[in-house]
C-alpha cells in the first residue's frame, strides 16, 4: 500500500515488506553525494533528455479527439471528458477520487489505450496519462488497485503495446510503464519485469535507428533507483548492453544518462563487487579520461567512489582500484585537481587509488590487467625477468589466470588478441609441462583460429605463440626469428 513504499538514503526505492537492508548505514556525504549527482535530473534535464518525446507529446496534446463521435462506452466517456474538463490539480483529484473506487478510471484509460483504431487519438490518450502521472505520483494506485481487484498485474494490460507500429505510442507506452513499475506500491513480477528490460535492451541495442534513445535510458533511470530491479538486470545481461550502447558515439546528454543507470546499480552491493569483472571500470575510465563535461565527469566520479566503498572486501576493492590505475585514473585526476575541479568523491579517489599502487607487485598489476578484459602492451607483458619469476604462479587456483587468457582470445579487440597470445606462449615457453594444460582447454585451437584474423599483427603474433606450444629449443627459435623476422614486423 501506498504507506509501505520507502525511500532509501542511497536514493533507491523499497517496496513493502521486500524492503532491502542494503542501503542502510549510507554516511551523510554519501547522502549528499547523491543529491549533487540526482541534481543533474531535475525536470529541466528530463525534459532535455527525452526531448523527441516531450516535442511529439506536445503535439499530441492539441489533437484533443471529438469523444461525441467516437465508438466508446458511456462510462467511458463521461469519465474522459469529466477529466478533461477539470481545470487544476484538485479538480482532477476529485474526478478520480470518483471514479476510482468501482474502477472506472483506470478501465476507461485501457480500454482507449487498447481498443481505438485511430493512432492520432491514441497518442493523445497516452500523453494524457503520462502527464496524469507527472502531476501526482501516487496516482499510479489507481490502476494497481484496478489491477489487484482483477486478481492481475496492472502491466499486463500495456506491455503489447510496446509492440506497436507507431515509435512514438512504443515509447511513450514504455515511460509510463517505467513510472507505473516506480511510483506506485505494487513491484513488477519476474515474468514482467524480464520482458520489460529485454525490450529496454533490444532498445539500446537499436542505437543508430532508435531515435528515442534518451527515452530508453530515462525508463532506465527510473526503474534502476529500485534496489530490487537491479540484480534481474543485471542477470539478463544488462551491464553489458549499458557498456555497448556507452562504447558507441553518443552524444553527453546520453552518455550521461546511461552512466546515471550504472551509478544505480552500484548502489547494490552485490553488483559493486562484480564491477570489475563487468567491464564497467576500464569504459568509464576512458570516458573520464576523454570528456570535458563536468556532470559527466561528476557522476562517473560518484560511480568509481560507489563501488570502491560498497565492495567491501579487501581484495576485491583492491582490484577495482588497481583496474581504475591502469585506466589512467590517477593521472586524471591530478589534472583535475590542477584545474581546481570541486568534488568531495575526488579527494576520495586519489587517496585510495594512491594507496593502492603502494607495494604493488608486478604480477598484481598483471592479474588485475587481465582480469579487466582489455590487454596493452604494459612492460610486463616482454619483461624475461617477470615471466621467468612467475610462469609457475598462472597455475595457481586450477590455471585461473590461463583459462582467462584464453578466454580473452576471442575479443574483439585487436590489441588484446595479440597480447593474449603473446603471453600464451611465453607461459608455455617459461613452463613448458603448461602446454598440455593450453591444447586440452583449446587454447592452442583458438589460437590457430587468429592465423585467419583480418589484422596482420594479430597473426604475427598468433604465429610465434603457436611456434612456443609446438617447439622444444627455445634458444633455436629465438635465433631463427632474430633471422628470418623481417625487421617490420618484428617491430609490432
Amino acid at each position: 500500500m501506498k504507506g509501505d513504499r520507502k525511500v532509501q538514503r542511497d536514493g533507491s526505492v523499497i517496496v513493502g515488506s521486500r524492503a532491502s537492508s542494503c542501503a542502510s548505514g549510507v554516511s551523510f556525504e554519501s547522502k549528499t553525494r547523491m543529491a549533487n549527482a540526482a541534481s543533474h535530473a531535475t525536470p529541466t534535464t528530463i525534459i532535455n533528455a527525452t526531448s523527441r518525446l516531450q516535442i511529439e507529446a506536445q503535439e499530441a496534446r492539441t489533437n484533443k479527439p471529438n469523444w461525441g463521435s467516437q465508438m466508446i462506452l458511456q462510462d467511458d466517456y463521461n469519465f474522459i471528458t469529466a477529466y478533461e474538463a477539470a481545470k487544476n490539480k484538485a479538480e482532477r483529484d476529485a474526478v478520480l477520487e470518483a471514479n476510482n473506487e468501482n474502477g472506472q478510471a483506470a478501465r476507461t484509460f485501457v480500454s482507449l489505450i487498447n481498443n481505438m483504431a485511430k493512432e492520432q487519438n491514441v497518442r493523445y490518450v497516452l500523453a494524457l496519462l503520462d502527464d496524469m502521472l507527472q502531476e501526482d505520483k501516487e496516482r499510479a494506485e489507481i490502476f494497481h488497485d484496478a489491477a489487484r481487484r482483477q486478481k492481475k498485474t496492472s502491466w499486463r494490460w500495456f506491455t503489447q503495446i510496446l509492440q506497436h507500429k507507431d515509435n512514438f505510442i512504443v515509447n511513450q507506452m514504455s515511460s509510463i510503464i517505467a513510472k507505473l513499475a516506480c511510483y506506485g506500491s505494487a513491484l513488477m513480477d519476474e515474468d514482467d519485469l524480464n520482458s520489460y528490460f529485454a525490450f529496454l535492451q533490444d532498445q539500446l541495442k537499436n542505437q543508430q535507428d532508435n531515435e528515442y534513445m534518451n527515452t530508453t535510458a530515462r525508463c532506465l533511470q527510473m526503474m534502476l533507483r529500485i534496489d530490487q530491479y537491479r540484480t534481474p538486470f543485471v542477470q539478463q545481461g544488462g551491464v553489458q548492453a549499458l557498456m555497448t550502447a556507452l562504447n558507441e558515439k553518443t552524444n553527453f546528454q546520453l552518455q550521461y544518462q546511461l552512466i546515471f543507470a550504472i551509478w544505480c546499480l552500484t548502489f547494490n552491493v552485490k553488483i559493486a563487487r562484480r564491477a570489475p569483472s563487468l567491464g564497467i571500470i576500464s569504459v568509464l575510465g576512458d570516458i573520464l579520461a576523454e570528456t570535458s563535461k563536468e556532470k559527466v565527469i561528476r557522476i562517473i566520479l560518484a560511480t568509481f567512489r560507489n563501488i570502491l566503498e560498497k565492495a567491501e572486501e579487501k581484495e576485491i576493492v583492491r582490484e577495482a582500484a588497481l583496474q581504475m590505475v591502469q585506466c589512467k585514473t590517477l593521472k586524471t585526476l591530478k589534472l583535475l585537481d590542477a584545474k581546481k575541479f570541486d568534488d568531495p568523491d575526488l579527494e576520495f579517489l586519489n587517496e585510495k587509488l594512491y594507496l593502492s599502487v603502494q607495494d604493488l607487485s608486478s604480477f598484481d598489476e598483471y592479474v588485475s590487467e587481465v582480469k579487466s578484459g582489455r590487454l596493452q602492451w604494459s612492460p610486463v607483458h616482454k619483461s624475461e625477468r617477470f615471466w621467468r619469476e612467475n610462469a609457475e604462479k598462472f597455475n595457481e587456483k586450477r590455471f585461473d589466470m590461463i583459462k582467462m587468457l584464453i578466454r580473452l582470445l576471442d575479443s574483439p579487440d585487436p590489441l588484446t588478441l595479440c597480447v593474449a597470445a603473446h603471453d600464451i606462449g611465453e607461459y608455455v615457453r617459461y613452463y613448458p609441462r603448461g602446454k598440455a594444460f593450453v591444447e586440452e582447454n583449446n587454447g592452442k585451437s583458438a589460437v590457430m583460429k587468429l592465423l585467419a584474423a583480418e589484422d596482420p599483427n594479430v597473426q604475427y603474433h598468433a604465429l610465434l605463440a603457436i611456434q612456443k606450444l609446438m617447439v622444444h629449443n627455445w634458444e633455436y627459435l629465438g635465433k631463427q626469428l632474430e633471422k628470418d623476422t623481417p625487421e617490420s614486423i618484428v617491430g609490432k
